[in-house]
């Protein structure tokens, strides 16, 4: 890729403007606080420190708030002349994060830690940081795009389709979106490393995570049993929808909806329908069977609320498409309704709103059904 083929953002509007950049020690963080800084801004690289790595013993994390990280993030930092500190986030990652990921994981739920993360760590504290520092926004190297309007602030999907992260900003709310900034929401990934190597930034060639945060080895189970997970590893019965028994599972901490993988069942295939935390017990259905309609969502937020008789697309999973869908208010959330049966998800998933690639926002989802829902 040539300097011609790379599209840098116009951030001509941040001179002298101060802002805070959720530096995470990768590339994407890099090129972000880069870009702000090439444009004249105000920055101060922060990084948040949320997880002990002195408990994993691994040789190299790779993962996004790993040792190393703060170290590149610091080293980046020096690199492209800005202030940057370090915030101790541990007590509140556990509050909000891992202790919520453990409890899902033994009633059955399957977490979305990114999301929990974002939203009650990561976005707080640097939006408080923000106003401590005087400082008028917070940029991330999240690829999602934002374009303002006489209406206010609109977030869209990030250009590149295979790296767009919109899906775990859909629970922030209106006021923390509008003090967000995405300077390489409208890159693709390989622009993204064109512009690293063009400042030198020695995160260039970094790899990308691609392990939860926390559990750096990737293995959950280890994690789950050493955080004290006992209720998600009681032994019970698989059985299927209409309660055959099917085989025995050494607890339901080892499943996720929707898996289909590594069930050990004949007469297959077979899909994870529901985890039953109290009996202990998995359902499966065959693949027609375990096609979902409709999904109740709670813990709502709205960027932009959506208009009477605007065309709605839905995500819940993070590798699905949008898919359309119509929603019913309920008591503290709503109801979604697909037009087309979808692959199945879990509760605890993420439910993003979208109309033609703006992210309106979404919720948590509480429950998922099977069942054909009335006419949209």
């Amino acid at each position: 890729m040539t300097d011609m083929d790379i599209q840098i953002p116009d951030l001509s509007y941040l001179k002298g403007v101060r802002v805070v950049a959720a530096m995470s020690g990768g590339v994407d963080s890099s090129v972000m606080a880069a870009l702000l800084k090439d444009a004249g801004a105000d920055v101060i690289g922060i990084f948040l420190n949320v997880w002990d790595y002195s408990r994993d013993e691994v040789s190299r994390h790779g993962s996004c708030c790993a040792t190393e990280d703060a170290y590149d993030a610091r080293r980046v930092a020096a690199q492209i002349g800005i202030p940057y500190y370090s915030m101790d986030m541990r007590e509140q990652f556990r509050d909000n994060v891992i202790d919520p990921f453990i409890a899902d994981y033994e009633s059955g739920r399957t977490p979305n830690p990114c999301e929990r993360c974002n939203r009650f760590v990561k976005f707080g504290a640097l939006l408080d940081a923000a106003d401590e520092l005087e400082a008028a926004f917070v940029a991330t190297g999240h690829y999602v795009r934002r374009e303002d309007d006489a209406d206010g602030v609109r977030i869209f999907r990030g250009d590149d389709m295979r790296k767009d992260q919109s899906y775990f900003l859909a629970t922030i709310d209106r006021r923390q979106a509008s003090r967000i900034l995405f300077p390489v929401g409208s890159l693709h990934k390989d622009g993204t490393r064109a512009l690293a190597r063009r400042f030198g930034l020695l995160t260039a060639e970094k790899h990308e995570s691609q392990d939860i945060c926390f559990i750096p080895t990737g293995d959950r189970i280890e994690f789950l049993k050493r955080e004290g997970a006992k209720a998600g590893f009681v032994a019970g019965d698989i059985v299927d929808s209409a309660g055959n028994r099917l085989g025995r599972h050494e607890g339901i901490a080892h499943f996720t909806l929707g898996q289909r993988k590594g069930l050990g069942l004949s007469g297959g295939p077979w899909h994870v329908v529901a985890l039953d935390g109290v009996t202990a017990r998995v359902v499966v259905a065959h693949p027609a069977e375990a096609m979902i309609h409709r999904v109740e969502v709670g813990e709502l937020a709205w960027i932009r609320e959506p208009r009477s008789g605007e065309k709605l697309q839905a995500k819940v999973r993070y590798q699905m498409p949008p898919a359309a869908c119509a929603i019913d208010s309920r008591d503290n959330g709503f109801e979604l309704r697909f037009e087309q049966p979808q692959k199945p998800t879990a509760p605890g998933q993420v439910a993003a709103i979208y109309a033609d690639g703006e992210l309106l926002g979404g919720g948590i989802v509480q429950a998922v059904y099977r069942d054909e829902p009335t006419a949209i």
